[in-house]
């Protein structure tokens, strides 16, 4: 299993990036619905899914929103 994390939009495709930063571009049709930047999606190449990881994205978020708030405070 793979994790990324939507980076942004670009037409059709979701720019994803890896932990290794690599970046990968899927179609949008194929991420689930309500998918967004900044999501961290677990990707299995075997069973050929896609799944937004709620936690780790909220993980993420959280992390992103303490340092802004110790940036500009």
């Amino acid at each position: 299993m793979k994790t990324l994390v939507i980076d942004r939009f670009e037409g059709t495709y979701a720019i994803c990036e890896d932990k290794d930063q690599k970046f990968f571009a899927i179609e949008v049709s194929e991420l689930p619905q309500g998918a967004h930047e900044g999501d961290v999606l677990d990707v299995n190449d075997t069973e050929g899914t896609i799944n937004i990881n709620a936690e780790a994205t909220e993980q993420r978020r959280s992390k992103a929103k303490k340092l802004q708030d110790k940036l500009f405070k």
